[in-house]
């Protein structure tokens, strides 16, 4: 007789892609702490073993046979009566490599595979794996469980098979990437397999960073009528135990956490900190230097390495030359003692010069330009360079996504670095999201409460400090224009002539287009950074570096049906269906 309670603890972790024996590890104390809350089973997220994405990572054997040896001695070990498990890995079947979640209990093994693979935006699970058949439920003690995979639930066929086939509630394990506004659009999608099929759902997703992507967890659980019956927190991980009841119109789920999950700017600042946080921590790097400017981009950049990993692993240098201005040196100094990091000046001016005077003979009779402007910049680089090679930190580069856009950045210079935790964040959102840390910070920040950011940086106009009375303004569109045709060329693919509509000139947003395209090869060369937008450079939007294509601002061809027919264009007819 099938049970009418059921209680699933649902582990929302944060493994590390490759280390099998690290996540197998963690699954084996995660099911002994579900076991203590008295779980019956215990649930974890999409690709758990291997960790998600592990990329061509699954299509080597080796990895694939560790994984499944994993899944083995796991399964073994629920012979003990404990809770069940359902977790994610590889799984290799004759000829075809699935995306597998697998039932363990009393030591046997079920195994479903997903169904839909995404192929677009940063997934590119075609390439890896093979999509499996249309699945019935698990059985688990007598209870039919749905497991549609991730995306398996972006359309409705998986589940409307599912419950086609007895299923009583359904589990949904995934890898879902932050990005803003992400987390409307699973309930969205949630609530309609919900309604279409009358059937309580959990969307449980892995937490942590990996590469450019950061899983924000933030799972949650829908009961039939769609009301949120549980909510696990953000950018943390969490096990929780969750109690379901059987009733006269089926499952539902009586008792279970509700956090309050972070949303907008927060949301924003919380995954920089965690994707920062977690490609220190996962490759294993004791800390990190950054070059401290005086300027915006860097301060944030030393906020969030603080808020990350602490102020002792967090060194701070100011690389003064000339140009440098006595506010920018105060106001370095002054951002170093409010995070309290280690902070040391080391000025540039023998380097540069060096540089100049070995240049000498090939430059003589030429005008000073921008060649001289960026030897400064990659003398910088070069000096955290070293400093990382000797102490083993990793440099922190400090471009926003305005200046890596139209390549107002110095590659081999500036661009030096390990990690950018502001890279897709554009230069007016790092003055909004230094403005927000200044009076609040994320829960498991390392870094001091109150004002980190000083209140001359956020008000200065920004500069490169290349030449005398340099500003940015001086070469680009004031940030507030500029931000907003760049994300109208790449977040939403806008022509030219439909952002010109929007009132900016024309000859401007060429120009800012034109910068654009040409920049790409600085940003094919550029540092990782963490994704925080619906596009970002890099894992979403993939332009070739020799493009000669320039959308010169004419407006949008409307279809003419009579000019179409006279150029005997081929009209579509029922024989050619």
């Amino acid at each position: 007789m099938a049970q009418n309670t059921l209680k699933i603890a649902l582990a929302q972790l944060n493994p590390i892609v490759g280390d099998v024996a690290g996540n197998e590890e963690k699954a084996r104390q995660a099911r002994a702490e579900a076991a203590r809350l008295g779980a019956d089973l215990v649930m974890f997220t999409e690709q758990f073993l291997a960790a998600y994405p592990a990329e061509d990572l699954v299509l080597k054997p080796a990895f694939q046979d560790t994984c499944r040896a994993a899944l083995e001695r796991l399964a073994r070990e629920t012979a003990d009566g404990g809770p069940g498990m359902l977790i994610g890995l590889p799984w290799r079947e004759g000829d075809a490599l699935y995306n597998a979640y697998a039932l363990l209990d009393n030591g046997a093994i079920t195994v479903r595979y997903k169904v839909d693979l995404p192929n677009y935006d940063v997934f590119d699970e075609k390439r890896n794996f093979d999509p499996g058949p249309l699945p019935g439920p698990v059985n688990f003690r007598g209870i039919r469980i749905g497991v549609p995979i991730c995306e398996d639930i972006w359309s409705g066929d998986v589940v409307e098979c599912l419950a086609e086939t007895g299923a009583e509630l359904l589990l949904v394990p995934n890898g879902s990437p932050y990005h803003r506004g992400k987390t409307d659009e699973r309930f969205s999608i949630a609530s309609a397999r919900v309604t279409e099929s009358g059937l309580p759902l959990v969307y449980l997703n892995q937490v942590g960073g990996q590469d450019e992507l950061v899983f924000d967890g933030a799972s949650f659980i829908l009961n039939a009528d769609c009301s949120l019956a549980g909510q696990l927190p953000a950018f943390e991980e969490a096990i929780v135990l969750t109690v379901w009841e059987k009733g006269e119109e089926g499952w539902a789920c009586r008792e279970a956490p509700v956090e309050t999950v972070e949303e907008g700017r927060e949301a924003d600042y919380a995954a920089c900190v965690l994707g920062l946080r977690d490609y220190v921590e996962k490759n294993r790097f004791p800390g990190v230097v950054l070059g401290l400017s005086g300027g915006i981009d860097s301060a944030i950049c030393a906020a969030m390495a603080v808020d990350a990993l602490g102020p002792d692993r967090v060194h701070c240098v100011m690389l003064p030359y000339r140009y440098t201005s006595g506010e920018s040196l105060k106001d370095a100094e002054d951002c170093a003692k409010a995070l309290g990091v280690r902070y040391d000046i080391l000025p540039i001016a023998e380097p540069v010069e060096g540089f100049e005077a070995a240049l000498q003979p090939l430059f003589a009779g030429r005008e000073r330009d921008i060649t001289e402007e960026n030897l400064q910049s990659r003398a910088r680089g070069t000096i955290l360079m070293a400093i990382s090679n000797k102490f083993g930190a990793m440099v922190v580069t400090t471009g926003n996504k305005s200046e890596m856009s139209v390549g107002y950045a110095t590659i081999y210079g500036d661009m030096n670095g390990g990690f950018n935790p502001i890279k897709d964040l554009y230069k007016m959102e790092v003055y909004r999201i230094s403005a927000l840390r200044n009076r609040w910070k994320p829960d498991g920040a390392l870094g001091p409460d109150g004002i980190v950011i000083p209140e001359n940086i956020l008000s200065k106009a920004p500069t490169a400090e290349l030449r005398e009375n340099q500003k940015d303004q001086d070469s680009l569109p004031p940030y507030e224009d500029l931000d907003e045709i760049l994300r109208g060329l790449v977040e939403e693919e806008l022509r030219v002539s439909d952002i010109v509509a929007k009132g900016y000139d024309l000859e401007v947003v060429k120009k800012v287009e034109r910068l654009l395209y040409i920049a790409e090869y600085k940003r094919r060369q550029a540092a990782p950074g963490v994704k925080v937008t619906r596009k970002n450079f890099g894992r979403d939007r993939r332009y070739p570096i020799v493009n000669r294509f320039r959308d010169q601002g004419l407006v949008a061809h409307r279809k003419d049906e009579a000019l179409e027919r006279a150029m005997g264009k081929p009209r579509v007819g029922p024989q050619d269906v």
